[in-house]
């Protein structure tokens, strides 16, 4: 069993572990003290409702309860770009002819967008290489589902996912070196770094604010535009699966997808239902998410059949790790959308 979890201050050493092996590219699990802990603590805070909606970010970790030891984040920001811009590039058609020659070409431009300001966003989704096994990186993207859907007023209508493009071996963007580098003058990484830190404001003051013609980008860039990271494939498949689509939307930097949907449309938010454990409880026959419906105290973990394919009800180390009992309510829903109680 595995446990799922709002973030403490002790978790900032197991934090760092996981920042470390992340890599470059995952802007908001950077590999900096600092940066993290200030991040752990705005999670704290904003479980304790000490910060403003547009400061709030909701911090979660996967815990082996076996060993004590995280390995796994992810996260939610409540509402972004309302204290920092939250840049995107939008793609966008234009159409040029000329009667004359016989010529219609379309083309595709990429404009600077702020669409997404206000509207909350799945974000910080790294598991432990060992552990990606069992299925626990789908437990740890969609347990967030089931807070979402627990505190369904907290969010906006409309979510989203930032997804990491596509980096070379060495650490580099294709996309950032043929368009971002000539207007910034700094690699990747630095880029990268200070997005991460929160530093945005010379987006604004150098990045070019009229459209860029796609075509006029090297093969390579263009190559990589709506494409993401090998290791962010999953990610992307888990939240498909779940009712999300790129609609145009790309990372400024990296060229990596928007993925978006109608927050009430996703699959285990729409499906879950809040049950309580009464003697009329039962479980579907297929893997499911459980919650409970604390807040601060925020407990879900994966109940899978046993070895003969039956569906047992909650025993005590399931309760205790849920921290419920007897007619308390727990939120569930089955892990796969192709999934259904039989």
């Amino acid at each position: 069993m595995m446990l799922f979890r709002p973030v403490c201050e002790s978790d900032l050493p197991a934090v760092m572990r996981l920042a470390g092996r992340a890599g470059v590219g995952m802007t908001s699990l950077p590999h900096d003290e600092q940066r993290l802990q200030a991040r752990i603590q705005r999670s704290v805070d904003t479980f304790a409702g000490r910060l403003p909606r547009s400061q709030q970010g909701f911090l979660f970790v996967l815990e082996d309860p076996e060993t004590a030891q995280v390995v796994g984040i992810s996260a939610i920001e409540v509402a972004v770009g309302l204290n920092e811009p939250f840049y995107n590039f939008r793609i966008q058609r234009s159409v040029r002819a000329s009667r004359e020659l016989g010529i219609y070409k379309n083309l595709e431009l990429l404009t600077i967008s702020y669409d997404h300001t206000g509207h909350s966003e799945l974000c910080t989704l790294f598991l432990d290489p060992e552990y990606q096994k069992n299925r626990n990186g789908l437990f740890l993207s969609k347990a967030r589902f089931l807070f979402i859907a627990t505190f369904r007023e907290l969010f906006s209508a409309h979510l989203f996912a930032e997804m990491r493009g596509v980096l070379g071996d060495d650490g580099k963007s294709p996309f950032w070196d043929a368009l971002g580098h000539h207007f910034f003058d700094i690699p990747f990484v630095d880029a990268d770094r200070l997005t991460g830190s929160g530093a945005k404001t010379f987006i604004a003051e150098l990045m070019p604010s009229y459209p860029i013609y796609v075509s006029l980008l090297p093969e390579d860039a263009q190559a990589v535009i709506g494409k993401v990271h090998p290791r962010t494939a999953p990610a992307r498949a888990i939240l498909e699966k779940e009712g999300f689509s790129y609609r145009g939307s790309v990372d400024i930097f990296d060229a990596g997808p928007v993925l978006e949907a109608e927050t009430d449309q996703i699959r285990a938010i729409r499906d879950s239902r809040r049950v309580a454990l009464d003697a009329n409880f039962s479980l579907p026959t297929v893997p499911t998410l459980v919650a409970n419906t604390q807040f601060e105290h925020f407990r879900a973990i994966l109940v899978v059949p046993d070895e003969q394919g039956t569906m047992p009800g909650l025993d005590q180390t399931q309760l205790d790790a849920l921290q419920v009992s007897a007619n308390d309510p727990v939120r569930l829903v089955t892990l796969q959308p192709e999934e259904s109680a039989t």
